[in-house]
């Protein structure tokens, strides 16, 4: 097939999307018509809707779409939920959904709120004298406060609002490098916005407090804000999401009983604990789980990764997220995660599926979310680590992705059904299943069309 030579555009931002979507198709790809009529046919069906979705990132030309499904019976805290998942991985929500059943008669998911308090920085330089600095903090710290108090008005009235403003002297690592770290609590909102409005601020508010104050002299009252910005490491916004039960009532699994079964799995949480590169896919497994929320619910999911990931080294060693005791014949299994987390603005609202969301889990507060992700991720974190100490992960993986593989080869409703029922309870691998499709179409020949 004869490769197109790439064009260099100027002006495409300003382009109407037909014409982006023309000049995409004209200029990098062997097929035109087609891709036109594909990402033509994954608009919404709503003009309005689509415009919504078009505002959300540039250059839009379509949609992605990702499966949609739900995890019913999740017991948490005495409530129950029917919990929306984004993901494409087979598998998932299944587990999900099997952990969030097996969980409900055995007590439910007990989640608790350690804090939900977020973080921003303003870097700057600055030569001068220390210790008149920290003498005139105070004074700054309120100016800081005074000139922000427009920003922090309606934040301030629902409970929350700049908990904090320490000064960091950080020179001991970079020349002439300060810090002021500031606390937050940013209520329902996941608080980006809010919070790197009021950073700015600070960084007007430094220079001029610098230049006009009367302690410092010279090169003393000039200061470079290097950046103000918000820290997606929020260690102390942080929620713990547990299961507990008699080890008895684990039950057995096959022919493994249940002290078997729970030794077992602590031992491979054990693993996780002081092995990192078990650790990187066991907490992979957690954020299947909460990922998928975090999607249906038009929260941030790479911020959530990344703090996730960071706390899981905060001890200076790569570490699983979840943990696991056996002590007086109980099993406690449990999971620290911190998770920022907002149900009011950004696309929270304005997404049309992450507005259902919302209204399927109850319509939650941002804490009460918080405990529905972690829920989840230890659900999934407990499905995954029962199936790999049990039957192993591919049994079910595999089992689950048949459909994808047969969708992959094209197979008709006859092939599927016939697959589904030849490769009930055996091995699924990619090559079985093609071996058998071709197998299937020597002796019964799909006629072809034109």
């Amino acid at each position: 097939m004869e490769k197109k030579t790439k064009k260099s555009v100027t002006g495409f931002s300003k382009l109407s999307k037909e014409d982006k979507i023309n000049w995409i198709a004209d200029n990098f790809s062997n097929d035109p018509e087609r891709l036109k009529k594909e990402l033509i046919g994954f608009w919404h069906s709503s003009q309005n809707q689509q415009k919504i979705l078009d505002g959300f990132s540039e250059n839009t030309l379509s949609n992605f779409v990702m499966p949609y499904g739900v995890a019913p019976n999740f017991q948490i805290n005495g409530n129950t939920y029917c919990v929306p998942m984004v993901i494409e991985e087979s598998s998932v929500v299944a587990a999900a959904s099997s952990a969030a059943k097996f969980w409900s008669t055995r007590g439910g998911f007990k989640a608790e709120i350690i804090g939900t308090t977020k973080i921003g920085q303003v870097h700057f330089s600055w030569e001068g004298d220390i210790a008149k600095l920290q003498k005139v903090f105070p004074v700054l710290k309120e100016k800081l406060i005074e000139d922000t108090s427009h920003i922090t008005a309606n934040m301030r009235k629902r409970g929350g609002g700049i908990l904090d403003i320490e000064l960091l002297d950080l020179t001991h690592l970079e020349e002439n490098y300060y810090q002021l770290k500031v606390s937050f609590e940013t209520c329902d909102s996941m608080g980006a916005n809010f919070i790197n409005s009021n950073l700015e601020t600070f960084g007007k508010t430094l220079i001029s407090f610098f230049k006009n104050h009367s302690t410092f002299e010279g090169e003393e009252k000039n200061v470079t804000i290097i950046m103000a910005i918000l820290s997606n490491y929020t260690p102390d916004c942080l929620v713990r999401a547990s299961v507990e039960c008699d080890i008895e009532e684990l039950g057995s699994f096959g022919e493994m009983n249940a002290s078997v079964f729970a030794s077992k799995f602590k031992k491979a949480i054990t693993i996780a604990r002081i092995d990192p590169y078990r650790a990187t896919t066991h907490n992979k497994g957690i954020f299947n789980g909460i990922d998928a929320v975090v999607l249906a619910t038009a929260n941030d999911f790479r911020a959530i990764e990344a703090c996730g990931h960071s706390y899981a080294c905060r001890d200076g060693q790569y570490r699983s997220l979840s943990q696991c005791y056996l002590q007086g014949g109980r099993f406690k299994f449990w999971l620290d995660i911190p998770l920022a987390v907002g149900t009011v603005g950004g696309l929270t609202r304005l997404h049309p599926l992450a507005n259902r969301s919302l209204e399927l889990l109850g319509n939650p507060s941002a804490k009460e979310l918080m405990s529905i992700m972690a829920s989840v991720g230890l659900a999934q974190n407990f499905a995954a680590i029962k199936s790999l100490v049990t039957t192993g992960i591919q049994k079910g993986h595999m089992k689950m992705h048949l459909m994808n593989i047969l969708n992959h080869m094209d197979a008709n409703e006859k092939e599927t059904t016939k697959a589904v029922e030849f490769f009930d309870g055996k091995d699924i691998s990619f090559s079985s299943v093609r071996d058998f499709i071709q197998a299937l179409r020597k002796e019964n020949p799909i006629p072809t069309t034109k």
